[in-house]
């Protein structure tokens, strides 16, 4: 099978629903920006050490929770593709939930805001998390965009999934930098 198709050569590709849009449409752009950050995710993977080998596992499901609401974000909700496309439950956030709270329990208390970086693993995650962000945003610009009788829930569910996601990068950093005895640099004014 070739890679390349040549149907995108003018500036428009096709949704998982079949409408064929413009390259930079909203919806393109936002679920553009999830690969980015789950490429993000898997540098981050790649720079795990032994001491913290554990995150792998969690990571890997929140690639897998990408993939699936980038399928959502590529499907219009009046679509027949729509029941094909998996759901982001709230069980997908309360395992971030449940994970940000085990690495809390950790970490030192925060007393002030603190420098992105540290170990090369806690800086991936701070990458990651400032692209989430950038997600987040986009979601919310398409989705204010789009008539608000045509949200399903499934989308708001996958923005507050993404809101959590980002809270649990910025913690990922913290652990990656708490586990490795990388202290963490505030910031001083």
């Amino acid at each position: 099978m070739k890679i390349y198709t040549g149907t995108g050569d003018r500036g428009k590709t096709s949704l998982f629903s079949g409408q064929r849009v413009s390259k930079a449409n909203e919806r393109i752009e936002t679920y553009g920006d999830m690969d980015e950050l789950n490429s993000l995710i898997g540098a981050l993977i790649a720079g795990l050490t032994s001491e913290i080998a554990e995150l792998t596992d969690e990571l890997q499901q929140i690639q897998t929770n990408l993939f699936a609401i980038s399928a959502l974000m590529a499907t219009t909700p009046d679509s027949p593709a729509m029941q094909t496309v998996s759901d982001i439950s709230q069980q997908h956030i309360d395992f971030l939930e449940n994970a940000i709270d085990r690495m809390q329990e950790t970490l030192p208390e925060l007393k002030g805001f603190i420098l992105p970086g540290g170990h090369s693993t806690a800086a991936w995650a701070h990458l990651a998390r400032t692209t989430c962000r950038r997600t987040e945003r986009k979601m919310v610009r398409f989705l204010d965009a789009s008539s608000q009788d045509q949200v399903p829930d499934s989308y708001q569910r996958a923005l507050i999934y993404i809101n959590r996601l980002s809270d649990y990068f910025f913690v990922v950093a913290r652990y990656c930098n708490h586990m490795l005895q990388v202290p963490e640099k505030l910031w001083k004014k």
